[in-house]
């Protein structure tokens, strides 16, 4: 700081390079804390600087901030030399003096006698003025911004005092929401546990039944062996009893020396009666042999009574149950009864509504039939009108024509001029709603009359033929009367002639327009005509004047033509209705369900060559009335083949509906010259079966390989030409070849099912884990036009056969049930994929293993009341119920899509029929396949166990279940018996085969 000592006329010392040097070299710190408005009213003073410069510097709209508008003012100083970089020093000494130290090293001292002697008096209070204005504007500005700003801040208070109010709104919902799920769970435990205890009761009840039952036949039991005790017993002491008394006796006898002949007697009928009481051994034994047959007997007895006894409870059992069902379906009666009724009312009101829509219809009926009536009227009197202006303009050409003659004749000559000319009164012509032609010269021209003469008589001819044709087809008349069908055809068949010259390159439409002479019209410039000559015209528009009027002179001179502005509509479809009889061998076409159907070729001469069809012509829908019903089919999104087939059943009558699209078609045709592409077709299709590449240049596929199809009409139509995809990238790999066309690969899906029916024992041995899957059986029902069928199958009938069906499908003797392509579309998820495993048992236990790692979670069913499920079924969000005691547990597509938000895989306990709901919600599950043999159910022995399911129940369920993945719309993983040990091993295959199908592309088969 050295330089500080120097005075102000140092600066005036230095050359201007040296001071514009040291203001560029602190230029940045200059624009950013110098205020222009500040320093401009001294400039001015200085004479540095004008009016409209000021106005430039501070209100150039180019200049948005502070800094822009010092740099321009820098820029304008500098242009001044060095005049303007003393001025802005001295203006910074007085304003911003620290910036006027830092650029010249100089303290400022100010020096008032030196200011006063460089502005005057009245000048310096000017510009005092000038300064304080500036301030007190920015000063009133600083105040509006502070206004504004606290407003604002006032608006945000307000704003944050209701967010702070809705906050404690919401936290104190929450506080209720977790309160009452606090509630719910305990509720939700506790009747958990209350049914736990009512199933271990009602198992003890059981246990206590059993038991008194059994006891009861024990105490019968005892009661029948009590019973044959007492019998035995009374017959042991009848048979003592009869000892003892024979003893008795025995001892009598013997006192008794003389014993009388009565008394012997006696004693011998004792003795018989005691035989008879007694019994042999052999009877003896014979009666216990018949005892213990009877105990046996009746002991079969109770168990068939006991049994009875179990089967009347079952059978109560039953009866309850179905009692119970019975007063439930009775309520679903009651309900539909209910419905039924509410529906009805529906219907009457709905029916009401239609009779009142029908009396509105006849009423708009009978008002366009007014309409039509006036609009009839209207144009009759427009083309009266446009008569008499003829007319008139034909007088007004008349006399301009007299008063240019009479105005070249000398006044002696006009009089007999004049009276020559009046005895010839000019025809007046009719006007006729038409393209007018202008009359030709067939020979020498005698003179005007002559020549008009004969124009008119030949007018007036054509305008009787023309009148007498009005009510037939009424084409192109001025009859107030509706057009025929025929006249719209050709009407639309002139617009599409008169839209293909258009897109060729013509921008106008010249209409010709008789009457008046060529040289009155063509100096009339009042009437917008213009002198046009023959040679001029395009070819299209001479090929529009008709051959019967003869041909023109090439020396004539022109003829009066009208222009009005050509109508340009490329995108427009347009109906053409000609006789197209062998239709294919009038056009030829390229293209596919890609890039459209174009017409590539048109033999000339043919109708379709008449009807102005050129290549680059899109046919859009084909309408051929062979027999009854129409034959109509729409060709923009079919394929090749397909087309071709269609077009070559038309023979006869038809309308083609067609649009210009000259940009498709030269894209297409630079394609196929480039061979980046042999055809506009591009689908692709899942293989049904497994085919061998047998001839050359053949295409080797497997069952359920994804093909893309760039080409249905590759070598004469009998194959197709295919890609196979990258699994990860859906891009078209380089092995290529090609494979049969739909009917072609129908035939062999039948034959290879015919071999295997043959070789059914073969078959059967087959595991799961065996050789590669041969073919997949997918099924269509016949009555549904698929999409699959109307890709493939509408090209495929012969021409000369006429179908008998409806308009939907009028295909539909092509329309079989095996298909052995199936139409897919690829996808792309973001979000993890559920899962899903068959089957359905090893995925229990495989979800629960899975579920205790991160990035799994199983997909629990949701509790929804009839109100909740009605909604929820109408919009489409119910998937599938789950398995539960009751009907009102579903798995729904909230709970799914909650964990594809969490980056989390759901792991869904569902039926493979579900894939397909799944997919109309734009969910595209992983299907994970276990293949499971006995050796396999061996392994899972344990986890068996614990659902409580026996090794043959999963092999049952995996049969079934395996016969279902034919039918699946999607693709899914196979995982082979011998590819895993035990359940840990098979948790680990299944992660890496879940993560693998993640990355891929999915191919959803596209559903009717």
């Amino acid at each position: 700081m050295a330089e500080l000592g120097r005075r102000d006329s140092t600066l005036t010392a230095l050359d201007e390079e040296t001071l514009w040097e040291m203001m560029e070299s602190h230029r940045y710190k200059i624009v950013r804390s110098v205020c222009p408005s500040r320093l401009t009213p001294y400039l001015r003073q200085a004479r540095v600087l004008g009016q409209l410069d000021e106005e430039e510097v501070l209100h150039s709209a180019q200049l948005t901030n502070s800094a822009m508008r010092v740099g321009h003012l820098l820029d304008l100083l500098k242009t001044r030399g060095k005049n303007g970089a003393i001025a802005f020093l001295e203006s910074l000494k007085f304003h911003n003096p620290d910036v006027y130290t830092l650029v010249t090293g100089l303290q400022p001292d100010l020096d008032f006698s030196n200011f006063g002697g460089l502005m005057e008096t009245s000048k310096l209070t000017e510009c005092l003025a000038g300064a304080i204005g500036s301030l007190q504007e920015e000063l009133s500005q600083e105040k509006g911004q502070k206004e504004a700003l606290l407003r604002r801040c006032q608006l945000l208070q307000e704003r944050l005092d209701l967010a702070e109010a809705r906050a404690e709104g919401l936290s104190q919902l929450e506080a209720d929401h977790s309160r009452m799920k606090r509630e719910v769970s305990a509720h939700f435990h506790e009747v958990l546990r209350l049914k736990d205890e009512m199933l271990s009761l009602s198992l003890h009840y059981s246990n206590a039944l059993q038991e008194k039952e059994l006891a009861a036949t024990r105490c019968r039991g005892l009661q029948e062996e009590l019973y044959l005790v007492k019998q035995e017993l009374q017959r042991e002491n009848m048979v003592s009893s009869c000892e003892l008394q024979f003893q008795e006796r025995s001892l009598k006898m013997a006192s008794d020396l003389a014993p009388g002949d009565e008394e012997l007697t006696r004693l011998k009928e004792e003795n018989e009666k005691l035989r008879s009481l007694t019994f042999s051994l052999a009877e003896k034994d014979i009666l216990e042999q018949h005892l213990d047959e009877a105990l046996e007997s009746r002991q079969e007895l109770v168990d068939r009574i006991h049994s009875l006894r179990e089967r009347a409870v079952a059978a109560e059992r039953q009866r309850k149950q179905y009692w119970e069902e019975k007063e439930q379906t009775m309520l679903q009666f009651q309900k539909t009864k209910v419905d039924c009724q509410l529906y009805k009312d529906k219907m009457k009101a709905l029916q009401a509504q239609v009779s009142e829509l029908q009396k509105e219809r006849d009423q708009a009926y009978s008002a366009r039939d007014s309409a039509q009536r006036e609009i009839s009227q209207s144009l009759g009197e427009k083309d009266s009108l446009r008569r008499k202006v003829f007319e008139l303009t034909d007088q007004v050409c008349e006399l301009r024509t007299q008063l240019c003659q009479l105005q070249a004749q000398p006044p002696g000559e006009v009089s007999q001029e004049a009276g020559a000319r009046e005895p010839c009164p000019r025809g007046k012509q009719r006007l006729v709603r038409m393209r007018a032609i202008c009359p030709r010269d067939d020979g020498d021209v005698d003179g005007d009359g002559s020549l008009l003469s004969s124009t008119e008589s030949q007018l007036w001819s054509d305008l009787s033929a023309t009148s007498s044709r009005e009510l037939g087809d009424s084409f192109r008349s001025s009859s107030p009367v509706p057009p025929s069908q025929q006249s719209l055809y050709k009407r639309v068949a002139e617009d599409f002639r008169g839209l293909l010259v258009l897109c060729s390159g013509c921008t106008e439409i010249v209409e010709v327009d008789p009457g008046a002479p060529p040289e009155a019209k063509g100096g009339d410039a009042d009437l917008g005509y213009e002198i046009v000559d023959r040679a001029d015209l395009p070819p299209w528009e001479s090929s529009l004047q008709p051959s019967s009027s003869g041909s023109l002179d090439d020396s004539a001179s022109g003829a009066p033509m009208r222009r009005r502005p050509a109508r340009r509509i490329p995108s427009q479809v347009t109906v053409l209705a000609f006789q197209g009889d062998r239709l294919l061998e009038q056009i030829s076409v390229i293209g596919g369900n890609h890039t459209g159907i174009f017409i590539h070729r048109v033999t000339p001469g043919s109708a379709a060559d008449e009807m102005a069809l050129r290549p680059g012509t899109q046919i859009v829908m084909v309408d051929y009335e062979a027999t009854e019903p129409l034959f109509k089919a729409v060709l923009e999104d079919t394929t090749l083949e397909q087309a071709v087939g269609i077009l070559r059943r038309v023979d006869g009558f038809c309308c083609l509906s067609v649009k210009v699209n000259m940009e498709g078609y030269k894209r297409l045709v630079q394609d196929l010259e480039a061979k980046v592409v042999t055809s506009g077709d591009s689908f692709y299709i899942r293989v049904n079966l497994a085919m061998e590449g047998r001839a050359e240049g053949e295409l080797q596929v497997r069952c359920n390989d994804v093909l893309h199809v760039t080409d249905t009409m590759f070598q004469g139509g009998s194959c197709w030409h295919a890609h196979r995809v990258s699994p990860y990238t859906m891009k078209d790999t380089t092995v290529h070849g090609t494979i049969p066309n739909y009917s072609r690969a129908q035939q062999r899906l039948i034959a290879l099912i015919q071999d295997m029916t043959q070789q059914r024992t073969a078959t059967r041995k087959q595991s799961s884990g065996g050789p590669q899957k041969l073919v997949r059986i997918v099924s269509m029902d016949k009555a549904q036009a698929s999409p699959l069928h109307s890709s493939f199958d509408r090209g495929q009938s012969a021409p000369s056969r006429v179908e008998d069906t409806n308009a939907v499908c009028f295909w539909a003797e092509s329309c079989v049930t095996l298909v052995p392509y199936s139409l897919v579309q690829p996808h792309r998820p973001a979000r993890p994929r559920p899962v899903l495993f068959v089957p359905r048992v090893v995925g229990r236990m495989l979800s629960e293993k899975l579920s205790l790692l991160q990035g799994f979670k199983k997909c629990t069913a949701e509790y929804l009341s009839q109100e909740e499920y009605d909604a929820w079924s109408q919009r489409g969000d119910i998937v599938q119920e789950g398995e539960m005691s009751h009907g009102h547990c579903w798995v729904t597509r909230r709970a799914i899509e909650s964990l594809m938000e969490k980056n989390t895989h759901a792991l869904l306990d569902l039926r493979l029929d579900s894939v397909r709901a799944l997919q109309r919600m734009e969910i595209f599950p992983i299907v994970v396949h276990v293949s499971v043999n006995e050796k396999a159910a061996k392994k899972l022995k344990k986890g068996l166990q614990r659902l409580g399911a026996a090794e043959e129940q999963l092999l049952e369920a995996a049969r079934q279940e395996e016969a279902a993945l034919d039918r699946a719309p999607c693709l899914y993983s196979s995982l082979a018996p011998d590819s895993w040990s035990d359940l840990d091993s098979l948790l680990g295959c299944v992660r890496l085969a879940i993560a693998d199908e993640q990355k891929k592309v999915v191919w959803a088969e596209h559903t009717p």
